[in-house]
């Protein structure tokens, strides 16, 4: 293998310079009593109350905005929420939310569909009785609004967003132009709300098509930032450019296109594969968010839209339009090296850098960047406006967009917009405090697990099933990703260092080919090579693959055809070598076995034969909920078995390792035959431990080993971030002797 190198993503820097998680609020348990639970409710841009105690964000979905208490940063408190209806029409939607004194201002977006005449107004909202106190008509629809730093003004950027469906003479479906142009309107603030006006800024055509904006004739202003000064800077994403308004004036006194670049290094095929070979030649940037750097730098979240995305974001003078500095491919390395890789999205526009925010951090200009699709905020340090630093990552559930820094009380407020009840992954806002007065014992700082580039570029890795110690090394453990990454790799870690380090990929081989296998279980032989429990879409498919230590398949061994016939599509989850046994756990009930009864199964390759036991498993009272095994190891003569429930989040129930007595009778060997269930008793309740994070807890503990060093490790399963936040949480639980009850 080429040198190996690691880059960023560091948790060694001292508490004092670190943001700390700590809350996950899923923005549910602030609905109405009488919505349904499993309604869609989200939340997407959000603001403070001037006291930094009540943040108002935007839900879209419910057209509504809410209220949170978070005086006590750790334990928000949902504070209920405002329904459009009572403010206006049910079908009008919130775009934006800003506090100003004791009110809030409510974007509101009342077109209904109708693009052709495009509607929108800003309703003044007492935060204290949520009454509406004013009105304002805005001429056009809405989208993101800021209040300049000295609080006397406001800037609302108008998109008169296009129709995607709509398609303009001679032009492509979903292109531009489709009038009516976009604006900005202006709002003095300096007396009372009941006399606030809009001021409307347009934007000279002729100035646009010099400056080589797309389609000039139609702009579609997306997101302002104010300075200092009173600077208004708004992106005009569709167009790929970037306008600068003086917002006391209202002259527009520059506008520049955010211009074009090529990206290599990043994965550009929906393939199931993490392959970093693509590029991207020439593409505009449409940048989404923006933010000022002090007063004559501007930083944009360059997500694109229909024809550009660059994967990364741009640092910007303001006062020429050029390019100081570019991320490249490094935003989407970054994804890839902390797990956050999202398949889904390669052939589109990988992380989709979305929403953005510059505060000051341990008294450094920082960048705050958020990654829609990979689930990350990411801070860089940029008082080199030439030279950005990395200084952290920080995961969110699905969906960041909105990012909020609370200077005053050093907190980080996120909110995503990704509900999705189905899969038990909702919409939050997360509560980051930045230094030691937020720092506190708990699990690991993220990321725990990280890999290093080969090659110039991060070894790709995400949906970890499984855990095996090294035989010949005490600080190594081995894992492989599921089929959600393929092809089938076996990834090695060092646990000398912080965070653990994925530095070696073996690959699978059959015939010198790569293969793709849904490998859900690891065991490294004593005597080099490993074994593999491979899951089958069907029964047939479960096989224990016999591996070399140079990744080539050297056998594959079928369940027995009785066994594998009632597996339907749960099969093989764990298997653990030990001495001359090989055991595997399954992760549900055989067809035919007693409910609430999986089987744990010894194979015995000396004589190529099998035999089962049962094993008794929790029960559960949810809805769509089922109970089933992930894991299997041997240590100091027992069986250890994981066993969990699929809830995540605030649901999750069950999550812990189990003790078996290793069976001092043979099992039976068909599965005719009702099996003999072995009596457990808890070794580990992990649900503790996956909550100590403060994060959204994950559905899919899926591995654990005892390495040689005598630790205890856990992984969680991200599934590729399909159905899931992405998170990946591998925990050092200290001596196994401590970790594990007696």
């Amino acid at each position: 293998m080429a040198a190996l190198m690691v880059a960023g993503c560091s948790t060694e820097q001292p508490a004092s310079e670190r943001y700390h998680r700590l809350a996950t609020y899923p923005v549910y348990l602030n609905k109405a009593a009488d919505d349904p639970v499993d309604a869609e409710t989200v939340a997407e841009i959000s603001t403070v109350t001037p006291d930094g105690n009540t943040v108002i964000y935007t839900d879209a979905a419910a057209k509504r905005i809410g209220f949170l208490d978070i005086h006590d940063a750790a334990k928000p408190a949902g504070l209920g929420t405002l329904s459009l209806a009572e403010l206006g029409n049910a079908d009008d939607q919130p775009t934006s939310v800003a506090a100003v004194g004791d009110f809030v201002m409510v974007v509101v977006d009342t077109t209904g569909g109708d693009f052709a005449h495009p509607s929108g107004r800003v309703d003044i909202v007492r935060v204290a009785d949520r009454a509406r106190v004013h009105s304002i008509g805005l001429g056009g629809q809405p989208d993101s609004i800021a209040i300049s730093p000295d609080g006397s003004f406001a800037a609302i950027a108008i998109e008169n967003q296009r129709d995607e469906d709509a398609t303009p003479p001679d032009r492509e479906q979903g292109d531009l132009p489709q009038p009516p142009t976009g604006f900005v309107q202006l709002i003095d603030l300096a007396d009372e709300p009941t006399a606030w006006t809009p001021h409307r800024v347009d934007f000279d055509v002729d100035a646009a098509r010099a400056a080589g904006l797309d389609t000039p004739e139609d702009l579609e202003p997306e997101y302002v930032a104010i300075n200092s000064r009173g600077q208004v800077a708004v992106t005009l994403q569709e167009n790929n450019g970037i306008a600068i308004i003086d917002g006391r004036t209202g002259a527009v006194s520059q506008i520049f296109s955010a211009g074009s670049t090529s990206v290599d290094g990043i994965d550009t095929a929906e393939d199931g594969a993490i392959d970093q070979t693509g590029s991207i030649p020439d593409t505009p940037r449409e940048p989404d968010a923006i933010g000022w750097i002090g007063d004559d730098h501007l930083a944009t979240a360059n997500e694109g839209d229909w024809k550009g995305g660059t994967r990364g974001w741009t640092i910007f003078d303001a006062n020429t339009g050029e390019v100081v500095w570019d991320a490249g491919n490094s935003f989407e390395q970054l994804a890839v090296r902390t797990g956050l890789h999202i398949e889904s999205r390669a052939e589109s526009k990988g992380p989709e850098p979305e929403g953005l925010a510059v505060t000051e951090i341990g008294g450094k200009p920082t960048a705050l960047i958020a990654s829609e699709r990979s689930n990350f905020v990411a801070a860089y340090d940029v008082s080199d406006v030439t030279a950005p630093v990395l200084r952290q990552i920080m995961p969110t559930t699905p969906g960041p967009e909105g990012v909020l820094p609370i200077p005053a009380r050093n907190l980080l407020v996120i909110s995503s917009e990704a509900d999705d009840a189905s899969a038990g992954v909702r919409a939050s806002v997360t509560v980051y405090g930045y230094g030691d007065e937020y720092a506190a014992p708990g699990g690991p700082a993220f990321p725990s697990i990280v890999s290093g580039d080969v090659d110039g570029a991060p070894i790709g890795w995400g949906a970890l099933s499984a855990l095996a110690a090294d035989p010949a090394d005490e600080n190594r453990l081995y894992t492989s990703p599921d089929i959600a990454v393929g092809p089938s790799r076996i990834l090695g870690i060092d646990l000398s260092k912080t965070p653990a380090l994925i530095d070696s990929a073996l690959p699978v081989t059959s015939n010198g080919r790569p293969v793709t296998l849904d490998i859900e279980g690891v065991s490294a032989r004593p005597d080099g090579g490993f074994v593999l429990a491979v899951e089958g879409e069907e029964g047939p498919g479960n096989q224990l693959v016999y591996v070399a230590a140079d990744g080539t398949i050297e056998r594959r061994v079928a369940l027995p055809a009785d066994i594998a016939a009632g597996l339907g599509g749960r099969g093989l989850e764990g298997v653990a070598v030990d001495g001359d046994s090989v055991w595997v756990a399954l992760q549900r009930e055989l067809s035919g076995d007693p409910v609430g009864v999986a089987r744990i199964g010894r194979y015995t390759p000396g004589g190529d034969t099998w035999e089962w036991f049962g094993y008794p498993l929790e029960s559960t009272s949810a809805a769509g909920d089922w109970i089933g095994l992930s894991e299997i190891a041997v240590h100091d003569g027992v069986l250890l078995v994981l066993e969990r429930d699929k809830l995540n989040g605030p649901d999750a129930r069950v999550k812990a390792i189990y003790r078996v007595a290793v069976p001092d009778a043979p099992g039976v060997t068909s599965a005719a035959q009702a099996p003999r269930v072995l009596p457990k008793t808890l070794a580990r309740n992990l649900l503790p431990d996956l909550q100590a994070s403060n994060g959204y807890v994950q559905e899919k503990v899926e591995g654990f080993a005892i390495a040689g060093n005598g630790n205890l490790y856990v992984v969680t399963d991200n599934d590729g971030l399909d159905d899931a936040n992405g998170e990946t949480q591998f925990l050092d639980l200290g001596p196994a002797g401590d970790a594990l009850r007696p």
